[in-house]
C-alpha cells in the first residue's frame, strides 16, 4: 500500500491510499480559496444520562444533497474543484470540513471516500478495492488512537437518503471520540461484569453461542456473520472475526485476506432483501458500524472485540422502521420482525 499525505487549502489533512506504487497524488494542490477550517465543536456532559453530547452548530451549513456534477467527493477537474484535488484516486481520507468533533475538547472527524466512481456502492467494489479500504481503516485507527485527545475510533458507513445521507458518493466516516461513546461504554461495563462473574470473555461466549444457532447467515474460516438474538432492527447482522481482536490494527494477514469476500457478500445480501423495480438488486439503506476497543477504559483493550453491526431502517418494501415514542424517548426497542426470520431472509438474499 502507498500512502500519500498532503494538505487542503484550509489546512485540513488529506491522505491518499493506493494499492501499488503509482502516481504521487500529493502533487496536485488544492486551488480553492477556502476560509480556515471549522474547529469550534464542543462536548458537553449530560449528568442525568451519564453521556457526552457533541455540540457543532456550524454543521447547519454543511453541503446538502448536491447534484452529481457538483459532488465534493469526486476527483477534481479543470472546471470543478472538489475536496480531492487529484484527477483520480483509489481511497482518499480527509478531515471533515464540518466536523462534529475537533474543537478545544479534542477529537477528530474524517471522511473516507471508498472510490472515485460516483455511481458505485460499497457492494460494487472488487475484493482488492475492499482490501485497500480495510488497510485505510487500520492505518487511520492506529494513527488516531495514538493521539492524546482520542479515546475511541469509530469507522462507519451510512448509505441511502432514508438513513439521512446528504452526499450520494460512496463514502464513510471516522469519528475519533475524545470520550467513550455511550453504546461502547455500556459494552465495556457489561464485559467487565461478565469477566468478574464467569472468568470468561463476554464477546467470545456470545459468538460461540451464536455460531451454534439458526441465526447464522454465513461464515468462512476467519469470520462469522449472524443476526443477533436480541436484534433491535428489522434486518440486522453482526460480523465478527473468529479470533477476537481489539481493533483493525490487530487483524492478521489471514483475517484480512478473508474479510472482503464475506463483507461484500453480507452487504449484497442486504441489497437483495428489497429488489429494484426491474427485478435486479436494490440499494437498501443501511448503517455499517464498526466497534473497536477504546483507550483509557479499564479492561477495554483486552475485553472488547472488533465487530461490525449492520442494519437497515427498511422493514418491508416501501416501509421504514421509524423510532417511535418508546424507542426515541426511552431507548426501549421493539422489533417488527423476529431475528430468526430475518436470518432466513438474509441467507436467501445473496447475489
Amino acid at each position: 500500500m502507498k500512502k500519500t499525505v498532503t494538505t487542503l487549502a484550509d489546512g485540513r489533512e488529506l491522505i491518499y491510499y493506493d494499492a501499488g506504487d503509482g502516481e504521487a497524488r500529493g502533487g496536485y494542490p488544492d486551488r480553492r480559496p477556502l476560509e480556515p477550517a471549522h474547529r469550534n465543536a464542543q462536548t458537553r456532559f449530560d449528568e442525568l444520562q451519564g453521556e457526552w453530547v457533541a455540540i457543532a452548530a456550524h454543521r447547519q451549513d454543511r453541503t446538502y444533497k448536491p447534484p452529481a456534477d457538483q459532488c465534493p467527493l469526486c476527483p477534481s477537474t479543470e472546471d470543478r474543484l472538489t475536496e480531492i484535488p487529484a484527477p483520480d484516486y483509489e481511497v482518499a481520507v480527509f478531515e471533515n470540513r464540518f466536523p462534529s468533533l475537533g474543537g478545544p475538547d479534542g477529537g477528530r472527524c474524517e471522511v473516507v471516500a471508498f472510490t472515485s466512481d460516483h455511481d458505485k456502492s460499497f457492494a460494487d467494489l472488487s475484493e482488492d478495492e475492499v482490501a485497500l479500504v480495510l488497510e485505510a481503516w487500520a492505518d487511520r485507527t492506529g494513527e488516531l488512537l495514538a493521539r492524546p485527545d482520542v479515546t475511541q475510533v469509530y469507522c462507519f458507513e451510512n448509505r441511502g437518503e432514508e438513513i439521512g445521507v446528504t452526499l450520494s458518493h460512496p463514502h464513510g466516516q471516522i469519528y475519533a471520540f475524545p470520550y467513550v461513546a455511550p453504546k461502547m461504554d455500556r459494552a465495556v461495563s457489561r464485559a467487565a461484569a461478565h469477566r468478574a462473574r464467569t472468568g470468561r470473555n463476554l464477546f467470545d461466549d456470545m459468538v460461540e453461542r451464536e455460531a451454534a444457532d439458526e441465526r447464522v447467515i454465513e461464515q468462512n474460516e476467519h469470520w462469522i456473520a449472524f443476526t443477533p438474538y436480541a436484534a433491535r432492527w428489522p434486518y440486522e447482522a453482526h460480523l465478527y472475526p473468529k479470533r477476537r481482536v481489539a481493533d483493525f490494527t490487530e487483524l492478521d494477514d489471514a483475517q484480512r485476506a478473508a474479510f472482503a469476500p464475506i463483507y461484500l457478500s453480507l452487504l449484497r445480501r442486504f441489497d437483495g432483501l428489497f429488489p429494484a423495480a426491474d427485478g435486479g438488486p436494490g440499494r437498501t439503506p443501511y448503517i455499517s458500524a464498526w466497534h473497536q476497543a477504546p483507550k483509557r477504559a479499564p479492561g477495554a483493550q483486552t475485553e472488547v472485540a472488533l465487530h461490525a453491526e449492520i442494519f437497515t431502517v427498511r422493514r418491508a418494501p416501501g416501509k421504514l422502521k421509524y423510532l417511535a415514542g418508546a424507542e426515541s424517548g426511552m431507548g426501549a426497542f421493539a422489533s417488527d420482525t423476529t431475528p430468526e426470520s430475518a436470518a432466513i431472509a438474509l441467507r436467501g438474499a445473496g447475489r
